[in-house]
């Protein structure tokens, strides 16, 4: 299961589900957030799957792809929790420039083997 695997290898395959799900059917993200998940983006804190797919589905944008750079992962604590800190670009359809980005994610496994995004937070980075 996946919680037999090794963690990096772990991060990388979430970091390339999420993003990969997020540029091309953001509503699919919903899947991956539990009533109790928290998304802090830019500052706002927003609670449960349909607050969260309602605010990442109404971002001012349809179309970007992310480019990423960095990804870096942590146990976390007794209940087999993963940290996966994530950076890298995010360009938009139509833009020229890519906006930098950070983004954190706290995992924590389900019953059925598999992980779910307890928490995440995201940032712009501006330079």
């Amino acid at each position: 299961m996946a919680a037999q695997m090794d963690p990096d290898a772990l991060a990388k395959a979430f970091v390339e589900h999420y993003y990969s799900t997020f540029d091309n059917n953001r509503v699919g993200l919903g899947g991956l957030y539990q009533e109790a998940s928290m998304l802090t983006f830019e500052g706002q804190k927003i609670q449960g799957v349909q607050s969260i797919v309602a605010k990442l589905t109404s971002l001012p944008f349809q179309q970007c792809k992310h480019n990423i750079s960095t990804v870096d992962c942590q146990p976390s604590g007794p209940a087999s929790g993963m940290l996966v800190f994530v950076s890298g670009n995010l360009q938009l359809a139509g833009e020229e420039h890519a906006l930098k980005f950070s983004q954190m994610f706290h995992l924590m496994p389900t019953p059925q083997g598999s992980f779910y995004v307890f928490n995440d937070i995201f940032r712009l980075n501006y330079a």
